[in-house]
């Protein structure tokens, strides 16, 4: 049997009182998700382990089943692999934000989503006045850019810039974890003053602000490791292939390193505004020829660190029609049967506008199998499922038994 996983970035939530104290995925619309809830089993995934930052690179390595206490290299070395960026031996990577900073305020951590286009030409700037032997600037997509570090010490203390909207900066630098790692600390925390008084007058950013937009005028660091020692699904699970449908490095390059084939879909931006139509319909194709694909939609994700709530049930609500429909509908007529899984990779709470590490709902619908009681699919739901609370990895397994 094949297999999809519809991966629902962040659409996970907690009771929100404007709508009613229900969260985004009991208040909106989704009778495609009912549907597959009520044909399917249903349950909780712990995909945060005990003692790990509840970021998307962890929960979507827990998703596919990786131990991380074994593989985690954090998120830079990840978005290398998607962009090209071979880690050498001694090459310390970091995820690379390019942020808007305001009278010491960290405003926001996206650069009001400032464009790949825009992005690209103050990385290669940023390189140019700032890069040097040791260290060098990569364009990624829109604000997220990687790192590289020389013999960079990644015993770091360094937060994610996502979490910590309306802060002040200043608190929040680089630290040491080690003596070791505070020459790597230093320069890092350098490299975000100096990219501050650079940027400022960057005519992009110029034309930015006199747009009414938000400029792009600090890099933020975060997230440093080395180029981790992964296995791939082929290997753990005795897949014959895979792919991955994403508009985010960090999936792509999970996918690399899983040995999944990267498939681009055209309109696909990692927002709510992503073409979900096409995604879905990519999924489709890549199944008649991979054993496994994993289809990744941020929209809800960034809807929930922007705090908007009617933009988060409005991107649920896209999921379960112009995604989740063309999916079950189309695989409805097929005569090989597919499973389908749905679930998020870890909570992103309006209320808080970042991750948390609560227990996400997901369901599995396999053609044929017996369905627990659960009717819908929300996180208050899926307590009553067959499967309970599962963790490391459980869920995987199963869905590929």
């Amino acid at each position: 049997m094949k297999t999809i996983i519809i991966l629902a970035d962040g659409a996970a939530d907690e009771p929100i009182e404007m709508l009613g104290n229900k969260t985004p995925l009991e208040f909106a619309h989704t009778p495609y998700l009912e549907k597959l809830a009520t044909l399917g089993v249903t349950g909780q995934l712990k995909t945060v382990p005990d003692g790990f930052h509840p970021g998307s690179e962890v929960a979507n390595l827990s998703v596919l089943g990786y131990d991380l206490e074994k593989v985690y290299e954090g998120r830079g070395v990840l978005e290398a692999a998607s962009i090209g960026v071979d880690l050498k031996p001694g090459e310390m990577a970091m995820r690379c934000n390019l942020v808007y900073v305001k009278d010491d305020i960290l405003v926001n951590h996206s650069s009001g989503h400032i464009s790949t286009e825009e992005a690209d030409e103050l990385i290669r700037f940023l390189d140019e006045k700032l890069g040097s032997e040791q260290v060098k600037f990569h364009t990624g997509v829109s604000y997220r850019h990687l790192f590289v570090v020389k013999n960079g010490d990644k015993r770091l203390d360094c937060t994610p810039p996502h979490d910590v909207p309306l802060h002040p900066f200043r608190p929040l630098l680089v630290k040491p974890l080690a003596e070791e790692a505070r020459e790597t600390a230093e320069l890092l925390n350098d490299l975000i003053l100096r990219s501050q008084e650079i940027l400022k007058d960057h005519p992009i950013n110029l034309k930015r602000i006199a747009e009414g937009k938000d400029p792009a005028n600090s890099i933020w660091p975060w997230s440093p490791g080395y180029r981790p020692a992964m296995r791939t699904l082929m290997d753990m699970y005795g897949l014959k292939n895979g792919a991955v449908i994403s508009a985010v490095d960090l999936i792509q390059g999970i996918g690399k390193y899983a040995g999944l084939t990267n498939i681009p879909v055209e309109g696909a931006t990692g927002l709510y505004d992503t073409n979900y139509e096409g995604k879905a319909y990519a999924a489709l194709e890549a199944l008649r020829t991979n054993d496994l694909v994993y289809l990744h939609i941020e929209a809800s994700d960034e809807a929930g660190h922007e705090g908007d709530v009617d933009l988060k049930v409005k991107t649920i609500e896209n999921l379960d029609r112009r995604a989740v429909r063309i999916i079950f509908e189309e695989l409805a007529t097929w005569d090989e049967s597919v499973a389908i899984a749905v679930l998020p990779d870890h909570p992103t709470p309006c209320a808080i506008r970042t991750h948390t590490n609560t227990p996400v709902p997901f369901l599995i619908y396999k053609p044929g199998e017996t369905p627990d009681k659960v009717t819908r699919y929300d996180e208050q739901s899926v307590i009553d499922g067959k499967y309970g609370l599962l963790e490391r990895d459980q869920f995987i397994r199963e869905l590929l038994s």
